[in-house]
């Protein structure tokens, strides 16, 4: 059954369990805790992360964005996101844009700060207008994780794969992957 459900994702370490961290495979590991720290620039870091991530989850897509808020951003009634990188940049490009109206998914996941989980081709058909090209992809199933800084959505860190649903590790694992991508991507948005 396809869900779309909410989790914060403030105090992620305390929800990613050491057993996730010990469990990573050795590639898993030695990208992220060998070469993700030696990173030249954010490209490098995510194709770091991106690569850790086909190791964990398989076949997928790895896309982050920029959350452009208008002024004031408490009016906001039309958000703009800007993609700074892509696994798939065929698809996805680089810099692509996307205008988001208020909805459930805008307020629980830039508004809110809370993960969103959708699960199924009736989740992602309910929230993405590009969902034909997703589930043409042969995926299934998306995670959209929020960067935050000082209480903002600044951010997003998005996970989409094959699998009709996350399992409670791949989750987890989601979830390490954002918060080791969070540094390189505030960095780069403030540059």
């Amino acid at each position: 059954m396809p869900t779309a459900t909410a989790r914060s994702s403030v105090n992620w370490a305390s929800r990613v369990s050491e057993a996730t961290l010990l469990t990573l495979p050795p590639a898993a590991r030695s990208a992220l805790f060998d070469e993700l720290p030696r990173a030249a620039d954010l490209s490098a870091a995510l194709q770091t992360i991106e690569r850790a991530r086909q190791e964990l989850l398989g076949d997928g897509l790895l896309t982050v964005n920029h959350v452009l808020w208008p002024a004031p951003a408490d009016a906001a009634e039309v958000i703009d996101l800007q993609r700074i990188w892509s696994s798939r940049p065929a698809e996805y490009p680089v810099a692509g844009r996307k205008r988001k109206t208020l909805t459930p998914w805008t307020r629980q996941l830039l508004l809110s700060g809370e993960i969103f989980l959708g699960e199924g081709q009736a989740a992602l058909e309910q929230v993405f207008d590009d969902n034909r090209l997703i589930l043409s992809m042969g995926l299934q199933s998306v995670m959209n994780v929020p960067l935050v800084r000082s209480g903002t959505c600044f951010a997003t860190f998005n996970v989409l794969g094959t699998r009709a649903q996350w399992s409670a590790l791949e989750k987890q694992q989601i979830e390490l992957l954002a918060a080791l991508a969070l540094p390189w991507v505030a960095g780069h948005v403030a540059a």
